[in-house]
This record gives C-alpha cells, sequence and structure tokens, in this order.
C-alpha cells in the first residue's frame, strides 16, 4: 500500500511543502511532545510509527508505538485517561511532533499517577557535580491525581497506559 505521506524531494518540499511528509528515524519513528491544549504544560514525550500517526490523524485520539511492547498504544485505552488531539503541529525539518491534547478524567497524563510525566527537576548550577556525587532531583508535583495501583491493578507499568 502506498505511503498516505508525501515524499521529501527537496529542502524547499520540506521547509515550505503543504503537504505531510514527516521523517521517521531509522527505526521507522517520529518523537511527539505532548502539552496540555489549555494550559500548555508539557504532560509527556512518546513517539508514533506512521501507524499510530494515520491512527491520531484518523480519530483524533493520541496513538503511539510503544517501543517496549513493540506495538500501537491508544493513549488512555486502560487508564480512561484518553488524549483528544486538539492541535498536532510538526517542526521545519518535519522529524519532530507537538500535540496539543485535552485529557480525559482527571486530566493527567503519567502512568505514575502524576498530571505530567516531567513531575521531577533539575537544578542546573545547584549542587556540586565536581564532587562525583549523584545529581538530585526535586519534585514539582508533590500530589498524585490518581491511584495507579486501583487504576492497573498493581504496580504501574508505563506499557499499560
Amino acid at each position: 500500500m502506498p505511503s498516505r505521506f508525501a515524499d521529501r524531494t527537496s529542502v524547499e518540499v520540506v521547509e515550505e511543502g503543504m503537504l505531510l511528509a514527516p521523517k521517521f528515524d531509522a527505526n521507522g519513528l517520529i518523537p511527539v511532545v505532548t502539552t496540555d491544549a489549555a494550559t500548555g504544560e508539557v504532560l509527556m514525550h512518546a513517539y508514533m510509527n506512521e501507524a499510530a500517526l494515520l491512527k491520531t490523524l484518523e480519530t483524533g485520539e493520541a496513538h503511539h508505538y510503544s517501543r517496549s511492547r513493540q506495538q500501537l498504544w491508544h493513549k488512555g485505552a486502560t487508564s480512561g485517561l484518553m488524549q483528544s488531539v486538539q492541535q498536532l503541529l510538526i517542526d521545519d525539518d518535519r522529524d519532530c511532533l507537538w500535540m496539543k491534547v485535552a485529557v480525559a478524567g482527571t486530566g493527567a497524563s503519567c502512568h505514575v499517577g502524576y498530571r505530567s510525566c516531567f513531575y521531577r527537576q533539575v537544578s542546573p548550577g545547584e549542587g556540586d557535580i565536581k564532587a562525583g556525587r549523584p545529581i538530585a532531583l526535586a519534585f514539582t508535583e508533590t500530589t498524585k491525581t490518581f491511584d495507579p495501583i486501583a487504576v492497573y491493578g498493581n504496580a504501574p507499568n508505563p506499557t499499560q497506559l
């Protein structure tokens, strides 16, 4: 079956063309950064293959490719925290996607129970990196929005989302 995406025939086509021509990596994947459409908050990072991107475009709901399970993954199918795509953008050289979503339920996107998968921060310039000690993290979210054990039935598993 022919690809639903345009050929990447020139720099001009890639940078200024009006047809979708994503650049998948050597594994057939393209990274996707997902943010909350209302707040702009970064929720997660994942990957799509061609099938996941097409399914997302067909349904308007986020689909990804699970690298750990090696299969298509419908975000929220297990947890109920579906992501409804409000806007999908592609960068200038078309090798990265930015998906703005509305999240169902509690609005969480992280299998650990936090709203965002980015719930810890690294503080550049703080601490003594030259001392050779492990680098500390600080939590930016202190309250989980749902109980992952209640949702998934056991220890959280990122492949279940």
